[in-house]
């Protein structure tokens, strides 16, 4: 299933933020979530950690104008373009956020503090130097919204042939625990998105919920190795075209200013 990246809500926020449409303090609220607290190190000119309001502060005043989103996973360097320190450590987080505009980017460690029963996580953003150059295979809106629905026909086509599409009351409830995210969703993108990008991000996470639920479900009805690699086969380019989907909704903004001031 398909989960709210960190960077989704930093670069969703903070591209509120720089527009003008969300207060500082609503942005870092909105950022930081259920995390305890969130820090960035390595902004230009602090020698030591500094908060969300000023660093993201300092990066717009160095020139920053938008944020995108970058999804990595091993072979497919979704929305990253480079250099190899920033790849690899993107890579390793399996998410960052690339600064348009002015050559930075943030990719986050997390890690749980605190004693049992009272644990809590804080997230360090590092800040490092990007190549700018175009994301790596991120779609359109409009791509990423043809290619999901053709991707969740085919997929449910297959995992029906298979008997693993789900069902029971485990995946009635991870069903109704989607619709009730999906409702709550539509604040995930801050304001300033267009209204087909919360379309994309909604069918985007709808899609891997399918996946999910196939994942979980053990074998099902696929009782042979062919059925069983036909499965595999069938669910991994579906995850790809979502996790690039997701990209798509949270880099909209970025690509809508980048074709008006063309």
């Amino acid at each position: 299933m398909l989960s709210e990246p960190r960077s989704g809500r930093l670069a969703s926020w903070g591209n509120a933020l720089i527009a003008g449409l969300v207060s500082p303090d609503d942005a870092v609220l909105a950022i930081v979530g259920e995390d305890a607290v969130h820090r960035v190190e390595g902004v230009p000119g602090e020698s030591a950690p500094v908060g969300l309001t000023l660093a993201l502060g300092r990066l717009r005043t160095l020139g920053v104008t938008g944020l995108r989103v970058a999804l990595p996973m091993p072979g497919h360097p979704l929305g990253l373009s480079g250099p190899p320190e920033f790849n690899a450590r993107a890579l390793e987080a399996g998410e960052a956020v690339v600064g348009h505009g002015a050559a930075f980017g943030l990719v986050p460690q997390v890690r749980e503090a605190g004693p049992a029963g009272d644990v809590h996580v804080e997230v360090v953003w590092h800040c490092l130097a990007v190549r700018e150059a175009p994301p790596a295979d991120v779609p359109s809106l409009g791509e990423a919204e043809r290619e999901l629905a053709e991707a969740l026909r085919e997929a449910t086509e297959v995992l029906t042939r298979l008997d693993v599409a789900g069902s029971g009351p485990v995946a009635e409830a991870a069903i109704e625990a989607y619709r009730a995210r999906a409702e709550s969703g539509r604040e995930v993108l801050a304001p300033g998105y267009p209204p087909r990008a919360v379309r994309v991000l909604e069918l985007a996470r709808r899609v891997g919920t399918l996946v999910s639920l196939a994942g979980a479900n053990g074998h099902g009805g696929a009782v042979s190795a062919s059925e069983m690699a036909a499965r595999g086969e069938a669910l991994r380019p579906v995850e790809r075209t979502a996790r690039r989907a997701q990209v798509a909704a949270y880099n909209s903004v970025v690509e809508e200013r980048e074709r008006g001031a063309r």
